[in-house]
């Protein structure tokens, strides 16, 4: 898909802040569309399919979280990356609850945006290809995997994942044994490694294992591999690391 085809839709209501974001994007060549309150934000959502989302936390009539968890509802496929002025860590991670994939901390560099956006792309395709390549079921005990479908089943119920939470159960699956640091998973899921950010990766291992483990404090599926990070069991049962 090249950056013509790619629209991002912007949900601000700090009109300056939206013309620098605007202005950038268009520059790198995307089509914009913006949204200054959360119910417009639906409106342009639904009537233009955008490529990718950039949503405030603060907006007028409806608040960030709620366009989050009402686009999350119909579309799990979607990037979203949010905006929020506050630094409370319980408010990046409600956002990322909901279904968000990302997170900047206003002010941020534009230069830091632009690139986190570029990231957000360019994982798209990648993860597209590697669907492409995947078979048309990836079963392991009771939980069942349907690449093609984007659909996870756990002892033959729908289990709701969102995207990032589907990345990271793609990657484990498709290699189970191997063992990936936090870093590791930040490069290969989100497609970026900083400093600070491994709570991200945390938070989102803790999340998916309350939705496909029966009892997350002694995972089936995801282990802990302690001074190392995270991998999958290679066989029904297998224990975590001593």
């Amino acid at each position: 898909m090249s950056k013509s085809e790619q629209s991002v839709l912007v949900v601000e209501d700090n009109e300056d802040l939206v013309n620098l974001i605007r202005i950038n994007l268009e520059e790198e060549g995307y089509t914009v569309f913006v949204a200054m309150d959360g119910n417009a934000a639906l409106d342009i959502y639904n009537s233009h399919d955008p490529s990718l989302i950039i949503l405030d936390v603060m907006l007028p009539k409806m608040d960030g979280l709620e366009v989050c968890k009402r686009i999350r509802k119909n579309d799990r496929l979607v990037p979203i990356l949010m905006l929020t002025a506050k630094a409370e860590e319980v408010d990046k991670v409600l956002g990322l609850e909901l279904g968000a994939d990302d997170y900047m901390t206003k002010p941020f560099s534009i230069r830091e945006f632009l690139a986190r956006v570029k990231v957000m792309f360019r994982r798209m395709e990648a993860n597209q290809e590697i669907h492409n390549q995947l078979p048309e079921k990836i079963a392991f005990g009771d939980l069942e995997i349907y690449p093609g479908k984007r659909k996870v089943m756990l002892a033959g119920n729908t289990v709701e994942l969102t995207s990032k939470e589907y990345d990271l159960l793609i990657l484990f699956s498709s290699n189970p044994g191997k063992a990936y640091s936090r870093n590791e998973l930040l490069n290969q899921v989100w497609g970026y490694s900083y400093d600070g950010y491994n709570h991200t990766v945390n938070s989102h291992i803790n999340r998916l294992r309350s939705k496909i483990e029966k009892d997350p404090s002694d995972p089936d599926y995801i282990l802990t591999v302690w001074g190392v990070g995270y991998r999958f069991a290679e066989k029904a049962g297998e224990q975590a690391d001593a």
